[in-house]
């Protein structure tokens, strides 16, 4: 990967990692020999939810000595944090973090929406213990804490844990924030906040407020954290292959933690706005994103260094401005409306009305599509990512309602045509997918062409 460059295009440029993934999976293929119940368990996520034991793993904690050899230095390790919180981290991709300090056997933590959930959820995995008998194990750190974790199986010489983190990249169990109360207040305002105002000046003003009281209460960390699983909550009510495949993920307690990119789309008038909104969580601008001429759409890469989170900000670009800072500087005002624009008119903006285009997750690619074809009765679109490192296809796209005042205002400005309003008068408009999304190698980046493409294909313009 790099990040120094000449041209902002080539700033963050990720390249696969096979001899660090190849590493990860010799770790991983030994646990799971040593541990039946967590062998047992990613057999059932691969069958039941379509995901791979190894896209949900938080850390890894390894014996002194294991494995044998100066892989650390070999592989590009670097070392991050300090005392009982120092990791090693790989830079150069999507990788779990290895604790620095030594463990007594080899324990793989499996990251999870609620440590509760999952154990609640799994004690009927584990087929050892006498007479039938059931347990819940003792959970580290206290309900609210930014980070609790569990014990779940044992092994020989293995032990599978649950994580489960609230903006904190540690090790160390909470004892619980100084106000729990504050944690679910915030929560539930960002649950309930006004999207739907007459101004959407109002909605972003009133999103900001409700931001900077929950950082001053709470902290940026577990804000962020908080307003994202509103985010996926609103995203997944308006969306019926989200909907079935979080149930069968939370069938086996795991939750949305195999999120990889949430994608809002934004208006040129108010992706300035919405990325100003994102960094005051703590977010920085990572790649930028540009489909081609002929696609008329860029994007910003956000990540949040805490909470790990990922943003795609999608807006309608011209060429020439890809290589200005498009992502802080307004953006002039244009009649014609591209393909995220127009969807922006048809459902209102990403932040508020409308909810995010899509959440991207990482799963087995095509166990996934078989599953949510044959079983749940769910399409799964052409891939429009098919390299050996990264893979990616919608669900079909969900159809919402397109309301009259939005088709008589764009009818207006000559930005549909009369039939066109006609078809969303009848029909609605693409609204929001499910992604499914498989990476190997550790790849972190993305496809630009291939993505052009599938933005194209979902035009509101092209399905009337």
């Amino acid at each position: 990967m790099s990040v120094e460059a000449a041209s902002p295009l080539d700033t963050f440029r990720w390249e696969p990692q096979p001899e660090v993934a190849r590493f990860y999976d010799g770790i991983i293929d030994d646990f799971l020999r040593r541990c039946p119940p967590a062998a047992q368990l990613a057999e059932r996520m691969l069958r039941e939810t379509g995901t791979r034991f190894r896209d949900w793993i938080d850390h890894l904690a390894l014996p002194q000595g294991y494995p044998s050899g100066d892989w650390a230095g070999r592989l590009g390790f670097v070392y991050e944090g300090g005392g009982a919180d120092s990791r090693l981290l790989h830079p150069g991709g999507i990788f779990p973090p290895i604790q620095a300090q030594p463990a007594e056997v080899l324990r793989v933590f499996l990251k999870v929406d609620s440590a509760l959930h999952f154990l609640l959820r799994n004690d009927g995995v584990v087929d050892v213990l006498p007479e039938g008998a059931t347990r819940i194990p003792t959970i580290e750190g206290l309900p609210f804490s930014a980070y609790r974790r569990a014990c779940a199986f044992t092994g020989d010489g293995a032990e599978l844990w649950v994580a489960e983190r609230h903006g904190y990249t540690g090790f160390i169990p909470g004892d619980g924030p100084p106000d729990p109360a504050a944690v679910l207040r915030h929560h539930e305002a960002f649950q309930t906040r006004p999207r739907d105002l007459a101004d959407d000046a109002e909605g972003f003003e009133a999103a900001r407020r409700l931001i900077d009281v929950a950082i001053d209460e709470i902290g940026r960390d577990r804000a962020c954290d908080l307003f994202f699983d509103a985010e996926r909550e609103y995203w997944r009510s308006r969306n019926r292959a989200a909907q079935i495949q979080r149930a069968r993920q939370d069938a086996l307690g795991l939750g949305w933690a195999n999120h990889d990119h949430h994608t809002y789309r934004s208006s040129r008038e108010w992706f300035v706005p919405l990325i100003a909104l994102f960094e005051r969580l703590g977010f920085y601008c990572r790649e930028r994103f540009y489909a081609g001429r002929e696609a008329g759409w860029g994007a910003q890469v956000l990540e949040h260094p805490v909470t790990g989170i990922v943003i795609f900000a999608d807006v309608d670009m011209s060429p020439d401005e890809l290589l200005s800072d498009f992502a802080h500087e307004p953006m002039a005002a244009r009649h014609e409306l591209g393909t995220v624009g127009l969807w922006c008119k048809l459902h209102g903006e990403a932040l508020l009305q409308a909810g995010m285009h899509h959440l991207e997750c990482t799963f087995a690619f095509d166990t996934l599509k078989e599953q949510m074809e044959s079983e749940c009765g769910v399409r799964v679109m052409k891939p429009f990512t098919d390299f050996p490192f990264l893979r990616q296809a919608f669900t079909e796209g969900e159809r919402w309602p397109v309301s009259e005042d939005r088709i008589r205002r764009l009818l207006e400005r000559g930005q549909i045509t009369q039939d066109q309003a006609a078809q969303f008068r009848e029909h609605g408009a693409l609204g929001s997918h499910l992604e499914n999304l498989e990476r190997n190698d550790g790849y972190k980046g993305f496809n630009q062409q291939g993505v052009s493409e599938i933005i194209a294909a979902t035009d509101p313009r092209r399905h009337t």
